[in-house]
């Protein structure tokens, strides 16, 4: 496991950061996940969570905050995902934990990040793509922009993003011995991955108006379609050989349909001719055809696919939680798969982190009963 021996600490937030402490947890990091002690949506709804610990804290107490401080003593990364300046009320902001240990990375996870007009105003990832550019060029030609969910901001330019800028500290840290903060901005991390359309925005790819691309829905070689049992086929047949295949498939002459046909006029040509049967005969159609067309599938399908079920591209939990497997695949230190891993309840380790660190059971029971440290129902008793 490429990144063992390294502990994390992931303050308990939505999306972005759970992510984030996942990629580093599925590569053997040691993450711990610090909980309110309510719970509430960080506890057992945390989908995010499979493989870490969870310590629950009460940050409203100094004897939390002291715990915390301590655990980052012994920790080699933080990841913040509060708005700017609410850690440094608490006196754990970057400043503070990084003179206590210089070798600490600390990530700091926000939608506008740490300065300028919008730092602190509340937002999501239809927000922080919004500004980025990037929603603009999202949604068909005669509909409003529609962001792919919650994807490309919280997930690809927050979360992945984030987790990438720990792990180059990390490297880094190799050769100067000092920690340093990794400032991530969903907003400005959606722009960044999306950094192919502004680019191109004056080529032949995205110079249309939004829709009428070769590449978001305006070429009806590139698109997908319905079949005649409700489902659906993913056409991506740019280059003209595979052009030429889908056209065999489809059992329609070139000279019919050439490549270069109004794209409305294609499109309603295709739409004709997928819907007269269904996904399955389709998919036998073209899997001995390189035409670059596949079926739509839902995660179920796709862990079942034979293709992806070889690959083992799914993993099965032991809770039942069915999720792809970690990606990329290492030669030498592969991730963590293990069946066994689920997600943890809130405060199930609570105590067993602070034994570690030295506390004794008399004080870890005083602690619980005035509400510093929390614990869960199947945590063994004192």
């Amino acid at each position: 496991m490429a990144l063992r021996g390294i502990q994390v600490l992931e303050l308990g937030g939505l999306a972005p950061a759970p992510f984030c402490g996942m990629v580093l947890a599925d590569f053997g990091a040691r993450v711990l996940r610090i909980d309110k002690l309510s719970g509430d949506m960080f506890g057992t709804d945390d989908i995010l969570a499979h493989g870490k610990l969870s310590v629950a804290l009460n940050f409203k107490t100094k004897e939390g905050i002291a715990i915390f401080k301590e655990l980052s003593l012994k920790s080699d990364v933080v990841i913040d995902p509060f708005r700017p300046g609410v850690m440094e009320k608490l006196s754990i902001g970057p400043a503070d934990l990084l003179k206590r240990n210089n070798r600490l990375i600390y990530a700091r996870l926000t939608g506008y990040g740490q300065d300028g007009p919008l730092a602190r105003a509340a937002g999501h990832d239809i927000n922080y793509t919004a500004i980025s550019g990037a929603l603009s060029f999202l949604g068909g030609r005669s509909d409003a922009p529609s962001p792919p969910v919650n994807i490309l901001a919280d997930f690809a330019g927050g979360g992945l993003t984030a987790a990438l800028g720990i792990v180059m500290a990390v490297y880094e840290r190799e050769k100067s011995g000092m920690g340093q903060v990794v400032d991530c901005s969903m907003s400005r991390g959606a722009a960044y991955v999306s950094s192919f359309l502004p680019r191109g925005s004056n080529t032949f790819l995205f110079c249309n108006s939004r829709g009428s691309n070769l590449l978001d829905g305006g070429a009806f070689y590139y698109g997908t379609y319905k079949t005649k049992d409700g489902k659906w086929m993913a056409v991506g047949a740019l280059e003209p050989k595979f052009y030429s295949n889908l056209l065999q498939g489809l059992g329609i002459a070139e000279e019919e349909l050439p490549q270069t046909t109004d794209f409305e006029i294609g499109r309603a040509k295709l739409r004709d001719t997928f819907i007269k049967h269904d996904q399955n005969y389709w998919e036998n159609v073209f899997v001995h055809l390189d035409a670059c067309v596949t079926p739509v599938l839902t995660p179920i399908e796709a862990a079942n696919y034979k293709h992806n079920a070889h690959q083992k591209s799914y993993h099965t939990f032991q809770d039942g939680v069915l999720a792809p497997s970690p990606e990329p695949r290492m030669s030498r230190t592969p991730s963590v798969r293990e069946a066994r891993w689920r997600a943890p309840r809130t405060g199930e380790h609570t105590l067993e982190i602070l034994k570690s660190l030295g506390y004794p059971d008399e004080r870890l029971k005083e602690m619980v009963e005035t509400g510093v440290i929390g614990v869960s129902e199947t945590t063994s008793k004192l």
